[in-house]
């Protein structure tokens, strides 16, 4: 999972294995250690209403409605987005690059604008 931080704005993009994982137990989180500490991000699901996000104890948590959670992971929808006036939160699916990088995309998802591209 890729997290991204810009301003008031955070996006975790997965992969395919991922989603997957989310759709079957309901949490996906990933872990980077960062010299003597680290910084644990979940995407979990909950019996809330509205998607939102926390921050404590270097846990980034974005917590996803089951009903958003279900329908993102049983149909081809490409994500979800809640926006506030403090903060804008996107999850969506990790599609692979039109550009050629130097990372490992196998378990991407097929990058729907690469038929145009060829």
């Amino acid at each position: 999972m890729k997290i991204r931080i810009k301003n008031n704005s955070l996006r975790y993009r997965l992969t395919r294995s991922e989603v997957e994982a989310f759709a079957r137990d309901g949490i996906f989180k990933e872990k980077i250690q960062i010299g003597d500490d680290a910084l644990t991000y979940i995407l979990q699901r909950t019996a809330q209403t509205e998607l939102s996000a926390s921050f404590k104890n270097n846990i980034i948590t974005i917590l996803v409605p089951q009903k958003m959670a279900d329908e993102w992971t049983g149909t081809n929808k490409v994500g979800f987005e809640h926006k506030t006036d403090q903060l804008h939160l996107l999850v969506e699916r990790d599609f692979t690059c039109l550009d050629n990088v130097d990372e490992d995309q196998s378990d991407n998802y097929p990058n729907p604008l690469a038929a145009e591209k060829s």
